[in-house]
């Protein structure tokens, strides 16, 4: 299988080491400082008759959103967007569309570039499958 390097041409894919979903790009952000859960809180949401500390329903949702991003992958047939590590090359991280039935690899970009695009609001669309809306799932 050939991958399309955007700088180096047509490579090997024995050079690269596969990473999974290119939807870890979107990492969730971290808790504000005001987030913290009391010493010995469980899970930052304080008991329904205590109010608890500002943001202690954040660091909830913060943490159901990390948990998402470590544990959860969807596994679609057809065609997805993956990260793909250059390790024996010039070490850059791409996000390789590839037919996940077929082989057939569609295309590719530098990660940085495409992550840089999702930053500023143009990114690319979600392939099927992919995103919080997880549309494609049965």
């Amino acid at each position: 299988m050939l991958i399309p390097h955007p700088l180096l041409g047509l490579r090997d894919a024995q050079e690269f080491s596969y990473l999974g979903d290119a939807t870890l790009i979107d990492r969730p952000a971290a808790p504000a400082p005001d987030a913290a859960a009391p010493a010995g809180a469980p899970s930052g949401a304080p008991p329904d008759d205590e109010p608890g500390p500002p943001g202690a329903t954040d660091l909830a949702a913060v943490e159901a959103a990390f948990c998402d991003y470590v544990f959860l992958r969807d596994n679609p047939a057809g065609v997805h967007r993956e990260l793909w590590y250059h390790e024996q090359g010039d070490r850059s991280w791409l996000v390789v569309t590839r037919d996940t039935v077929t082989h057939e690899i569609l295309g590719a970009e530098l990660a940085r570039d495409v992550a840089l695009a999702r930053r500023a609001g143009d990114g690319a669309p979600a392939m099927p499958g992919q995103g919080p809306d997880r549309e494609g799932q049965a």
